[in-house]
């Protein structure tokens, strides 16, 4: 399924550089002496998205509804299921050896924890000559070193950092450095998996600005994947909102924070902190925990933490249809200051 262009993305290229059309990935549970499949835990279960080169798309979801499994996915450090991932017109499910080699150079990732995604025992001189190594970009130690220098002067870094070891760096200069490694190759995308929930509150501002300001100078495209919601709006241009491994929500960023159309969009979002403290704001709790991606509810996902969930909810799974300039799936209109369903949805 192609989704259609929103209003806000008119403000960004027209070039569709990522296209995941009905994206799966299943991992298989055995039991038994012949390691027989019983079962699949469905991590992620027919996502169908696009990113357009220059944007930010933001991925939020509680934890273990499979974001990050999608974005392993599309690198293919996990093996997709079934499904298809086209970048600059390649299907990266199907892409040979060489081919993944060029995809992975354009396509880097920036982890979460920037204390296990560095090698302890490598300088980072060593690190960012090893990127460059592998996939050509220099001829020499003498250019790889020149080149080191500017990455890290690029990130807020010096060269007097080259030749110290990751154990020697705080969690945000490591995060930097990370980032450094990334774009040694020279990358035309990103997927920020995280990349500041490991660091201090202090130093996350400064290091989403510097993601912000490289994507600028650079003309990256980011797929920005977090559970911070305040973090996402920040940085995003659309926002698409996972839960159970589907895309229950998306649109452009302003309109999910200030219109969400789904209920548990409408409860992430009623769950951001008021920056003012003598602010009143109602108190949205969402019930539950995410059900087990091996059982998953019939009908719609959300049903079960769902107050508005009718017995059509129950049984028939809706679709991701267009509607006020959103995507969503889900089957009725809602008032959510009158906590009530105002008529059932129609596709624009």
């Amino acid at each position: 399924m192609k989704l259609p262009a929103t209003d806000k993305e008119s403000e960004i290229s027209g070039e569709e550089l990522l296209a995941v059309k009905d994206f799966k990935v299943w991992f298989p549970i055995k039991s038994g002496i012949i390691q027989r499949t019983t079962g699949y835990v469905k991590a992620v279960d027919g996502i169908s998205f696009d990113v357009k080169k220059g944007e930010t798309l933001g991925v939020v979801g509680e934890s273990g509804s499979g974001k990050t499994t999608l974005a392993r996915g599309i690198l293919r450090l996990v093996k997709p299921s079934s499904g298809e991932a086209y970048f600059n017109g390649v299907n990266v499910v199907k892409a040979n050896r060489r081919q993944m080699k060029e995809i992975r150079r354009q396509i880097q990732i920036i982890f979460q924890d920037p204390y296990a995604s560095l090698d302890p025992r490598q300088t980072v001189s060593s690190i960012l000559y090893e990127a460059m190594k592998i996939h050509g970009i220099v001829k020499s130690k003498s250019e790889a070193s020149k080149k080191s220098i500017m990455l890290l002067e690029l990130v807020g870094l010096s060269e007097e950092h080259l030749y110290r070891f990751p154990h020697e760096f705080s969690g945000g200069q490591r995060q930097r450095i990370a980032v450094a490694r990334a774009l040694a190759v020279n990358p035309a995308f990103l997927v920020l998996d995280e990349p500041t929930s490991f660091l201090d509150v202090s130093v996350q501002a400064s290091v989403l600005n510097l993601l912000k300001n490289l994507q600028k100078e650079l003309n990256l495209t980011y797929l920005f994947i977090t559970h911070n919601l305040a973090v996402v709006h920040h940085m995003s241009d659309r926002v698409a909102v996972m839960y159970l491994g589907k895309i229950v929500e998306l649109a452009d960023r302003d309109s999910i924070y200030n219109n969400p159309k789904h209920p548990y969009t409408f409860q992430l979002m009623a769950a951001i902190p008021l920056p003012d403290p003598d602010a009143k704001k109602k108190e949205v709790l969402l019930e539950g925990d995410v059900p087990s991606p091996v059982n998953i509810p019939p009908g719609c996902r959300f049903h079960p933490r769902c107050k508005y969930a009718t017995e059509k909810c129950k049984k028939v799974e809706p679709l991701l249809i267009r509607r006020d300039g959103h995507f969503v799936a889900c089957y009725y209109d809602i008032d959510f200051s009158a906590n009530k369903i105002v008529g059932e949805a129609s596709n624009e």
